[in-house]
Order: C-alpha cells, then structure tokens, then sequence
C-alpha cells in the first residue's frame, strides 16, 4: 500500500515547521507581510501593493487571515514566547498542509496516467525533491499555484484524441473538478493561464466531432473564467478602495521595463538551468522517461506526449520573458516527475516476467542484478516501492543531505537575526530605533517580528523601488544601489555628524513604495548628485558582514560608539551583498 495521505501530510508540515531559512523575499512580502498589516494595523506594503495601479490580489495573503485574526482576538498573538512561535508557525502549518496536496494529487495522476504499480514511485520522487523542499512548503504564491494546478491535472483526460468515443474523455464531474482548480490555480497566479491555455485547447481539439460536448465543456471553461475575473475583481476593489483588476496591471507592469529591473537571463534559461535544478538528481529518470514516450511505437502513450507537449508550450512561452526564476516553472515538476516515476519502474527488473534469454551450458549465470533488484531495504518498504535497484534509490537520495543543510542552515542569519530582535525587552524598543543596512527585502518584516513599538518609523529598511515611470534602466539608481555604491559616502552624506541619544525616527530614511521616485540634485559645488533621504542614527543597525569590509565603514561605526551584541551565519554564504553572515551592532556610547 502506498504511503498514507496522514504520512504525507505529516511530513510536508514538518518540514514546513523546521524551514529556517531565507529563499526569496516574496514569501514575506506578497504573503505574510500584507496580511499581518490587513489583521494588526501595521507591516511593510512593497510597490505591488502601493503603486497607483497595484498588481497583487490580496487573494493569496487573505489565506492567512483567519489565523492572524484569530491569534489576535484571542490574545494569544501577544503572549511573548508562545505568541510569536505561533504567529510564526501557524501559517507555516497551513502552507505545509498546502504543500502536502501536491504529493497526493500526484500519486493520483500517477494513478490515471500510468497505472497504480507508478503510485509509489510518484510519491517518492515527489517527497525526495530538493526543489520541494526547498520552495513547496514556504508562503509562496507558486508554491500554492503547484498544488492546485497538481490536482487539476489529476482530473484532465490526458489520453484525449478524436481516436477515443467521447464517452471516455468526456467525464462530466472530472472536467469540472478540473475547470474548478485551474482556475482557482490562475486566480493565485494569473500567469498560470499559460498551461491551461495549451491543455483546454488540446481539450476542445480532441473533442472537436462531438459540438455538444464541446459546447458543454467551453461554456464550463466560460463559467469559471467569469466567476474568477467577477471574484478577483470585487476582493481587490474592496481592499483597495477603488476599483481594481489586479491581473490586468500585473500584465501591463511586466511587459513593461520593471520586470527586467530584477534581472534578465538568455532564451534558454528554464532548459539549461531551471530545469536540472528542478529535477536535481531526478533528472536522468526524467530525460529517459520523455525519451521513451517520445520514440515512434504503434501503441504509443497519448497522455505522456500530451504531458511533454503542455511542458514544451510552457516553457517556450515563458522563455519569450527576460526575467526569469526558478519557481516560475514550479507547477511543471508534477509532470516531470511522471516521466521519471515511468523510467524506474519500467527500468526495474522483474521477476515473474520470463526471459527469453538462453543461458549457456556449463556457465554459472550471475546473480548479482537478480539480487539486487529483490533486495529491500528502509525506503522501499517506506514507500511500498517495486523492486527498483539500490543504486537507482542512492542516486536519487543524494539530494537529502542537500535539502536538509538547504531547510535548516543555509542563509538562516536573515531568519535568526530576527529572533534577537524579538528578545530585546519592549521597554527597550520604546524608546530606540532599529535600521537594516542590507540590500531590500533581506530579512523578513514585521509578520515576524510583531512589536508595535517598531511600527510607525521606529524600523526602517533601505529601499528599492523599480522604474515605474519607465525610466532608463542603464542610469537608474534605487536607494539600495546609491547606498552600496559607496557606503561610507552615504553614511557620510545621508547621517548626521552625531549620535541623539533620544533615538527619534527618521524623518526620511527610505524610499516610498509605489510612489514616484523623486529625482537626485545637484547640491553642491562638486556637482554631485544628493538624494532627499535623511537619517537618524539609531540604537541598532543590523546588516550583513560583507558591509565591514567596504572603505571606511567600520572607522565610522566605532567613531559613532556601535559596538557588535549579535552575529549569524556563516562568511561564505549568500550571494552579491548578502554574504558574510548577518550583525546587530547596537550604540552604546
């Protein structure tokens, strides 16, 4: 018997819960952050939210609501210790429950599309990935896309064709479980539309003979997309104020020049990159299992040359983007993990099917594959796997030590930093001011931290607003570009010469999300561009190590009387300027 749905769920959460590391800002800010400030009053919104024609739905973040606001009427959100562990954990329990779909709504489409002898094979490439691990269990808006996109896939009729009596494919109650989780997969993600494009068009295709049944399941299709546009539209007007299409501006601002603010990557990005990291070690499985369906046989498999083709369509419309990220081509790996579950278990020997191979007189034949094929060991009897050989299992396992060390300590200063700030008495956070030196977004906000004393200026960030005025992005230059571009410059020019003892707020200390950014001017008789932003220095500075090495940086922060009360991390992790582990350097005299 396959692994049990209760033994899923139980592992996806646990890993939900032991997840303490950073791995993209989203998680926080287009997640946790907007619903923490919808419940408590307070939370940093970015752009998305802010800008004149906002491109996020509040849909996603309102999934963590009901626990924000029931954390708070009860009152145990403000219950120090057991407050902020379960402000922290509950919602990583939901989204670990979440995450738990994907792995039972694959071993179903296993089941449907290859036969159940492929179930338990699903699961364990499903629960072994280091991509889920890594993204799958976090507060994703493509984490969630991935799960209901997974259990609508289970109910599409991938063996359709005109071949097949509609009787077959026309399964009334499946279609519309699908049309009901594609869209709800869409509304979380629009760009999920993609896949769906492809797969309902394959779909009315195949039944194209048939104008009734094809009117049936397009005016399904038109319901759901009605409803979703309706729903989508009347949520994010109410929370906005104003009336507001979200996909629409999420639409026009990345076919604009801010999505290639964050980045752009060559054509064949997800082919050469995405897809290895996405399979990992899985990878040669994968390969194989594509080149079986794909090669020429009279009885070949409709619904895995269906399933190559939907990851081809998807791929390729998504490579015409410039910027590119892994997680963007998440709600795939379902599908690629079936092509790899297909090539191990049509890879494993089996014993009770006869040979027709002669064995020669007087030569012992080896049993050496024949004994390792039948050998059993902890993950095939977990798993209830056929006799898949050892040395397939090792080198699908080699991913665990990796996305253990990935789960639980690599990049975990931007988490931790935040526990000691959390420990600082709030008599102490009354009356001080706490400032991130730190490229944006590096650390999570206040839906982690929880102290209403910081809210309102007493912890601030630097920015990093997009041009979304169209401005030229070869000269454009946001608040964290002027900062790191020569640090002990800022510090010099944006700081006044001493510390107030009174730690006050800021009066400007970041750039205002979503607003226009204003220009920098020419202040002095060098001829060099000065920026509006005005700080005050504050009792805590927290940033990342590598900011000690740059010029003059330590000199000014031993002058000002900062002295280093915290540190996590290790040197070597993180990337660009996030690396050198994190510290808290708090003014002392």
């Amino acid at each position: 018997m396959p692994l049990s749905t209760y033994a899923v769920l139980t592992i996806r959460v646990l890993i939900a819960l032991c997840t303490r590391t950073f791995f993209q800002p989203d998680e926080y800010f287009q997640s946790l952050e907007p619903a923490h400030h919808l419940v408590f009053g307070y939370g940093h919104l970015t752009w998305e939210w802010m800008a004149a024609r906002p491109i996020r739905s509040i849909l996603y973040p309102a999934l963590n609501v009901p626990i924000y606001w029931l954390l708070k009427v009860t009152g145990l959100s403000e219950t120090e210790l057991l407050g902020d562990w379960l402000l922290i954990a509950c919602p990583n329990i939901l989204h670990g429950l979440f995450a738990a779909t994907t792995d039972i709504w694959l071993g179903e489409l296993a089941r449907v599309v290859l036969g159940r002898d492929y179930v338990s094979s699903a699961l364990l490439l499903s629960l072994t990935s280091f991509f889920h691990a890594l993204a799958l269990s976090r507060s994703l808006s493509n984490s969630l896309e991935t799960s209901l996109a997974t259990i609508a896939f289970a109910y599409y009729p991938w063996d359709a064709s005109s071949r097949l009596s509609p009787q077959v494919i026309f399964n009334r109650p499946r279609i519309r479980k699908m049309v009901l989780f594609s869209a709800l997969a869409c509304m979380v993600r629009p760009p999920n539309a993609v896949i769906w494009i492809f797969l309902y068009a394959n779909l009315l295709w195949a039944l194209r003979h048939h104008k009734l049944i094809v009117l049936s399941v397009f005016w399904d299709i038109v319901a759901a997309v009605a409803a979703s546009i309706t729903f989508l539209f009347t949520i994010d007007s109410l929370y906005y104020g104003t009336p507001t299409f979200t996909p629409l501006n999420f639409l026009r601002t990345n076919l604009s020049s801010v999505s290639l603010f964050y980045g752009s990557n060559p054509w064949h990005y997800y082919f050469t990159q995405a897809i290895p990291i996405l399979c990992t070690t899985a990878l040669p499985f994968t390969l194989h299992g594509i080149w079986h369906a794909t090669a020429w046989k009279p009885t070949r498999n409709t619904a895995l040359r269906t399933m190559l083709m939907t990851i081809l369509w998807t791929v390729g419309i998504y490579s015409l983007g410039g910027h590119k990220e892994w997680r963007f081509i998440h709600p795939i790996l379902p599908l690629l993990h079936i092509f790899a579950a297909k090539s191990l278990v049509d890879l494993t020997p089996d014993p009770s099917r006869p040979s027709n191979k002669k064995v020669p007189r007087k030569r012992i034949p080896s049993t050496k594959s024949q004994n390792e094929s039948q050998t059993r060991t902890f993950v095939h009897r977990f798993f209830d796997l056929p006799n898949i050989p050892t040395r397939y299992l090792a080198v699908l396992l080699l991913t665990l030590p990796v996305s253990l060390y990935i789960v639980l300590f690599y990049c975990s200063a931007p988490i931790s930093v935040l526990s000691y700030i959390r420990s600082i008495p709030r008599k102490e956070l009354g009356n001080s001011t706490i400032g991130f030196l730190m490229p944006c977004h590096s650390t999570p906000g206040h839906a982690y931290i929880h102290r209403e004393e910081l809210a309102h200026g007493g912890m601030w960030a630097l920015g990093c607003e997009p041009p979304l005025e169209h401005q030229d992005l070869s000269t454009y230059m946001d608040q964290t570009n002027v900062f790191f571009a020569s640090p002990q410059e800022y510090l010099s020019t944006y700081f006044p010469n001493n510390v107030n003892q009174a730690f006050p707020t800021s009066i400007f200390p970041t750039s205002i999300p979503g607003a226009p950014p204003i220009p920098a001017m020419v202040t002095s008789t060098a001829g060099e561009l000065h920026y509006p932003w005005r700080h005050e220095w504050p009792r805590y500075l927290v940033f990342f190590g590598d900011l000690l090495r740059e010029v003059g940086v330590r000199d000014i922060l031993d002058e000002k009387g900062y002295k280093e009360v915290w540190a996590g991390g290790r040197d070597w992790e993180g990337e660009g300027k996030r690396k050198g582990g994190v510290k808290v350097w708090k003014w002392f005299s």
